[in-house]
């Protein structure tokens, strides 16, 4: 049977035309493109599944806020009251504005990481670990076992696997570990939450071992209604007091806000105590990199409307809406007997695109085979979670093989609608029958050295 679609808790606006171009048409685009799906122009796709990131939707009072932003060099009042927000609803001493998450990165990783150095993560999201090796250390991916199988049904598949953590601390040498990276939810194991009880557990060995925890808290909120919803003793409490509970175990955090802050531009890096000497450090960063810290790369406009998004995305009636979206679809491929990272996650449907290319080796680019492949099909535009993204081993230039070949089709917030939804679907269900005659996957012709996949051209490999 399948799920029932949970009505959306806001009424339309305003809205923005879309055109579906013609199969032949696509083709066209994507060639010229080099069949790089994030060389193509937003009008020449019709569902756009490439990212959750700054794609979504603001609420009329976001764009309120827009017209009051304060636009001073410094101490503005947007600043403020993205301050005060932060502090309500994190519990950090003191709080960085920054232009996105990756900036974040840019300003804090360096402060703990050179060459010589490590950082362990539940798994790095791309710009993570390319921002890890641009300090000149070196990422590696610690998720639990249970996220490598899409097809295992259990909750929190984005943990970290606490016992392989400590081992690799000790085998490395604690003092050669610069930070543990904890992803909420689990960006490339699938959208996955981390539970309360690993988050605990990862402080404690931090705090054995001396070693500073970051949480990477993109999408903190969709990790707290999960906790909600399937961690025991949390059933009762807000979403607001599991988030405060979460965010008591991290040292740092490093946040891009244009996902649960329901922006279109934003981010911010935290640190518990105000009077550390961090601070200072983090200070002097952002304004080299990024501007002054008080507004951190960012409009007025930008933190005001921020602001007031990270309370909306702390709403439960949004949450249960937001992750009710991807158990439709979820409903959706189960009974097409399309594979996917189960159960879904808080952003985004992740197809195994190995599960539906097996012949496909991953130096061929399975996940963005079906990426493809569904842009022919449908003009629908997704993403690569696969080898192609992960790139070539910093240190031997060797194509390195991902744990998944995932499509991810990330879901912007509070922008398409259930008729969408069954789009894509359907999309996947006629590449999925066809998906025996595709014989060969892809090579790169031409790649920058860091992040790829931006920017990468690849060509059909003959069949």
């Amino acid at each position: 049977m399948s799920i029932k679609y949970v009505a959306e808790p806001f009424r339309i606006k305003s809205v923005e035309p879309i055109r579906m171009a013609t199969r032949q048409e696509r083709e066209a685009k994507i060639l010229a493109a080099h069949n790089n799906l994030f060389g193509l122009k937003s009008e020449d796709v019709y569902i756009d599944l490439l990212t959750d990131s700054g794609t979504n939707a603001m609420s009329v009072e976001q764009w309120a806020g827009v017209m009051r932003g304060d636009e001073a060099y410094a101490g503005a009042s947007s600043y403020l009251k993205l301050e005060a927000a932060a502090k309500d609803i994190f519990g950090f001493g003191y709080v960085q504005p920054v232009h996105q998450g990756r900036a974040a990165e840019k300003v804090l990783f360096p402060l703990f990481l050179c060459a010589g150095k490590y950082a362990i993560s539940n798994m790095h999201f791309d710009t993570t670990r390319a921002h890890v090796e641009l300090a000149g250390g070196r990422a590696i991916d610690c998720v639990v076992a249970a996220a490598k199988d899409p097809s295992t049904r259990v909750p929190f598949k984005g943990n970290m696997d606490v016992e392989r953590l400590e081992k690799l601390i000790n085998e490395l040498g604690a003092q050669n570990v610069g930070l543990i990276i904890m992803t909420i939810t689990n960006n490339s194991a699938g959208g996955q939450p981390v539970s309360m009880q690993n988050m605990r557990e990862v402080s404690a060995i931090c705090k054995k071992y001396d070693i500073p925890m970051n949480i990477d808290a993109a999408r903190y909120a969709e990790n707290a209604y999960f906790i909600k919803r399937d961690e025991a003793g949390y059933a009762d409490k807000s979403i607001k007091e599991i988030i405060a509970e979460t965010f008591s175990f991290g040292d740092m955090f490093t946040m891009s806000a244009k996902k649960d802050g329901i922006v279109n531009m934003g981010g911010m890096l935290g640190v518990r105590d105000a009077e550390s000497p961090l601070v200072l450090k983090v200070k002097a960063n952002c304004i080299s990199y990024e501007g002054f810290y008080t507004y951190g790369g960012l409009s007025g406009r930008d933190m005001e409307a921020l602001a007031i998004g990270m309370y909306e995305g702390i709403d439960e009636n949004f949450l249960r809406y937001r992750v009710g979206q991807m158990e439709y679809m979820g409903a959706k491929l189960d009974e097409a007997g399309i594979a996917y990272q189960s159960p879904v996650g808080g952003h985004g449907l992740f197809i195994d695109a190995k599960a539906m290319f097996p012949h496909i080796p991953y130096y061929e680019y399975p996940a963005q085979v079906l990426a493809l492949e569904l842009y022919k099909e449908a003009g629908i535009r997704g993403c690569d979670i696969g080898s192609y993204m992960m790139g070539n081993n910093p240190d031997t230039g060797e194509q390195l093989e991902s744990e998944f070949e995932f499509t991810r089709m990330a879901i912007p917030r509070r922008v398409y609608t259930q008729a969408h939804l069954d789009v894509v679907v359907e999309a996947l269900t006629a590449v999925k029958a066809r998906a025996h005659t595709i014989k060969r996957g892809y090579r790169i012709t031409w790649e920058p050295p860091v992040l790829r996949h931006f920017q990468a051209r690849l060509e059909k490999i003959s069949e």
